[in-house]
């Protein structure tokens, strides 16, 4: 079933997931252009949620204007484990060193632990391999939570709006300590991602 003006990954798309009007997610091109623009590669393949999933990004739509008191939220931290929460916010004027930080956040990197970010202002985008080692580029708008799980490399990078407002979840205490390439390959949290290879990743599809 085409849909005029997208490519899509899956032969037929589903009905539209509530969450993708907060979370969006496509390939991007190879340009080095400035880095909060889009980057749609060719015809804008769209990247499904149910895809994301399988390279373990998890996401949910929540109401941002209730999180202090939202039970959906609260579900998810109890069935996760994720025990500490904080907030951040990355513009010029909130964020200190901004320039530096705002760089450190764009270099290809990962964890060895989840990244969870749950977006209540603005948007901004998180960038992740694929099993074949190309960027996908997930857009996170207001209400959207994603998980970045262990192990994948990333980054992130505000959009041409020019600020983001997140809480940071955490199971157990905080850890921001981020392993680049090319150490990082040889991490046992890295193994799941180079254990599969792209022919895998396209019978996946």
């Amino acid at each position: 079933m085409g849909v005029i003006g997208h490519v899509y990954e899956e032969e037929e798309y589903h009905t539209k997931d509530p969450r993708e009007e907060v979370i969006e997610a496509w390939y991007m091109d190879d340009s080095d252009d400035d880095q909060t623009l889009s980057h749609h590669s060719g015809q804008k393949k769209f990247v499904s949620l149910d895809k994301l999933a399988e390279l373990g990004v998890l996401s949910w739509r929540l109401d941002a204007d209730k999180y202090g008191n939202d039970e959906e939220l609260n579900k998810i931290r109890e069935t996760r484990s994720y025990l500490y929460m904080d907030s951040i916010e990355v513009c010029p004027k909130k964020l200190s060193n901004y320039e530096d930080m705002i760089k450190k956040f764009f270099e290809e990197h990962l964890h060895i632990d989840e990244e969870v970010r749950y977006c209540l202002e603005g948007s901004g985008y998180f960038d992740v391999r694929d099993y074949s080692d190309v960027w996908i580029r997930i857009w996170v708008k207001k209400g959207g939570l994603i998980v970045v799980p262990a192990g994948i490399y990333h980054r992130f990078t505000l959009d041409s709006s020019n600020y983001i407002k997140a809480i940071r979840l955490f199971a157990g205490d905080p850890v921001w300590t981020a392993y680049y390439r090319p150490y990082a390959d040889n991490l046992p949290a890295r193994s799941i991602f180079n254990t599969h290879t792209p022919l895998l990743f396209f019978i996946l599809q």
